[in-house]
């Protein structure tokens, strides 16, 4: 044995290199395949149940499944035609109950509003579509808000190929299309390619302000087969592309007679002009009541926007991560290089602390970038410019789903912990195109942004088509497992869009997906649950009211940005805000709902409740509430009147 010593440590030495390398490749793999639990599903999988209904018209051999585009994009149509899908959940009737339906169908570009399946034949569905609508245009998603202020929910739609329309809701009208009057949000309509959309106060004026992130440049006509008509370009970079849309925010100035009025506020976006954003969130990161944005950008790092603004004048400061010694550059808060498609809020760490969830492509041996889980430090200071988040998708179990859209995070068996899923996929059929799009990855920023540089991606390709939506809960070692297959919702359906809700009023969360190129999906909770407090907020209507006499007033509109912070008996306090609009494609309801694990009677429990008026003003109050469901009407002296449900 002596004699071989020499040989293998010559052998060692000269192929040292070899070694390491082959090494840290194994150290890589390694840290990239994150451990499983087979009981832990097993275990989830009884915890939870859905009940799969179908929502929207069922699949036909005739539907298309490619959109026309413009002849400069032929070669990547099946690119071209990915996105469009969205649903949103809202109370149409007025009965107090999220159960009905926007749902927004590529294969025919319909909006299509009706009663969530098994909710009652209530109305007959029926669609929204402009007066002036061009064959070029296509719907991409509806935001459902009450605009005019007058406690009837309109419902604001966006597109590829004009600027955005709001459909306002007429009183004294049963749900039908005659019951909505078409309004331009614009005075001159314009040709936009508009991919998300979020909402809320956003300079403290106590009117809602729409935000709505574009992707292809203004002036592009996309989706028109006749010509090339705009700047018909792609990304001018795969990790910094700064020839996209123009984001913008368009600011509440007031109604007049049945019509609502918006003014485009300039520069909001600067720092990033030209990004092209997929998705949107707004949430109050920093307690002060003025609501920040989060921007997820495709091609182009993402933003988070910190809200400086005041009554009449709105302005944003952009917040940077910092990159400790271990950090990769790209999971660094506004630094990154990967994808963003979804973004959605939770609280990962238990300091009543907005945390963000980011998702992007992770698509192994394809294109693996990582999910984000950015957790709070514990510092609220953001107006310096820093961003007090560190991404902890990895410990989390988080950082990997597929090619991955929306995310929304929602406590489904009221245990006092967020469920986090995402939507998948990208472009379905039998010829796997990743070798080609790998080689794109690879090319030059100088040749990227002209689409015949681009590899085919057509009619029967496929990047990533048979992904699983994902449903990860949290296991007792503070890690999360995907759980998917096991409670039934992780189809290999491409979807782009979740919309959360109680459409059933039992105290169990439902959530709608939707499909792209196929039929969506209603998915009824029939967990078994633990007791729940559900806050449906509300504000009364009218011009900065005034007054006690105006406490019961109703019609009221949602609170959007309201704060709930439920103190429980025992555990943590629980903190909700109510911004519904964020992500991409999804709208879920405006109520609030949270778990009282542990609690095993109808004992009541403390709300610290605070919003801002219609005047603007701040006003903050506590309550307790029995379990259950309740109506809250927050008025203008500060007062929180429980309304009987209707």
């Amino acid at each position: 044995m002596s004699r071989l010593k020499p040989p293998i440590r010559s052998l060692a030495r000269r192929n040292a290199a070899g070694f390491l390398a082959v090494g840290a490749s194994l150290a890589v793999w390694a840290a990239t395949c994150l451990p499983t639990s087979d009981a832990a599903r097993t275990r989830l999988g009884r915890e939870f149940r859905f009940e799969a209904v179908p929502l929207g018209a069922p699949d036909r051999p005739e539907d298309r499944r490619l959109r026309p585009v413009a002849p400069s994009y032929e070669g990547v149509r099946a690119w071209i035609s990915s996105v469009g899908a969205g649903v949103a959940l809202f109370d149409l009737g007025g009965d107090g109950v999220s159960d009905d339906v926007c749902l927004v169908d590529p294969r025919t570009d319909t909006v299509t509003v009706q009663p969530a399946p098994g909710s009652g034949a209530r109305y007959r569905p029926f669609v929204l579509r402009p007066p002036d609508a061009a064959p070029y245009e296509a719907p991409m998603g509806c935001l459902p808000a009450d605009l005019n202020e007058d406690g009837r929910q309109d419902v604001v739609v966006y597109y590829w190929g004009r600027s955005p329309s709001v459909f306002l809701r007429k009183p004294a009208e049963r749900p039908a299309r005659i019951a909505f009057q078409h309004q331009n949000l614009l005075d001159r309509p314009q040709i936009w390619n508009t991919n998300a959309a979020t909402l809320g106060d956003y300079d403290g004026d106590g009117h809602l302000d729409l935000v709505f992130g574009n992707y292809f440049p203004e002036g592009a006509r996309v989706l028109d087969p006749t010509g090339d008509h705009g700047n018909i370009v792609m990304p001018d970079s795969l990790s910094g592309g700064r020839n996209g849309g123009t984001n913008r925010l368009l600011r509440f100035t007031g109604t007049s007679r049945g019509a609502v009025r918006f003014e485009e506020v300039k520069g909001v976006f600067d720092s990033g002009a030209g990004a092209w954003t997929l998705a949107l969130g707004t949430q109050d990161l920093d307690g002060d009541f003025r609501p920040d944005l989060y921007v997820a950008n495709d091609f182009a790092p993402d933003q988070l926007l910190i809200n400086e603004s005041e009554p009449g004048r709105i302005r944003f400061r952009a917040a940077r991560g910092t990159r400790h010694l271990a950090t990769p550059k790209s999971k660094v808060v506004g630094g990154d290089s990967f994808k963003g498609m979804g973004v959605a809020f939770t609280d990962l760490n238990a300091d009543e602390i907005p945390d963000i969830l980011v998702s992007n492509i992770t698509e192994p041996y394809a294109l693996q970038e990582s999910n984000f889980a950015f957790v709070s430090t514990g510092s609220r200071d953001m107006h310096r410019g820093h961003a007090p988040y560190d991404d902890r998708s990895e410990e989390l179990g988080l950082s990997r789903s597929g090619w991955s859209w929306d995310v929304k995070a929602a406590d489904f068996n009221n245990d006092g912990v967020d469920e986090v899923m995402h939507a998948t996929g990208f472009v379905r059929g039998t010829v796997n195109r990743w070798a080609q799009l790998q080689e794109t990855a690879t090319s030059n920023d100088l040749i990227v942004a002209h689409p015949g540089l681009w590899p085919y991606i057509r009619a029967g390709d496929d990047l990533s088509g048979r992904n699983a939506n994902t449903f990860f809960a949290r296991t007792d070692d503070g890690r999360y497992v995907d759980a998917a297959r096991r409670v039934g919702v992780g189809t290999e359906a491409v979807s782009r869009g979740f919309a959360v809700g109680d459409v059933q009023g039992d105290g169990r969360l439902d959530f709608a997906v939707a499909n792209q190129w196929g039929q969506s999906t209603l998915y009824l909770n029939r967990s078994e649950h633990s007791p729940f407090l559900g806050l449906r907020l509300k504000l009364p209507t009218g011009v900065c009211p005034q007054g006690p006499g105006l406490r019961t007033a109703l019609p009221a509109r949602p609170a959007i940005g309201a704060v709930a912070r439920l103190v429980p008996a025992t555990g943590a306090p629980q903190v909700r805000q109510l911004y519904p609009a964020n992500g991409h494609g999804g709208v879920s309801a405006p109520d609030l709902l949270f778990g009282l694990s542990g609690q095993t009677t109808a004992n009541p429990v403390r709300v610290d409740l605070s919003w801002r008026d219609a005047c603007g003003r701040i006003h903050k109050t506590t309550e307790t509430f029995a379990p259950g469901w309740h109506q809250v009407l927050l008025t203008s002296d500060g007062r929180a009147r429980k309304v009987a449900e209707r």
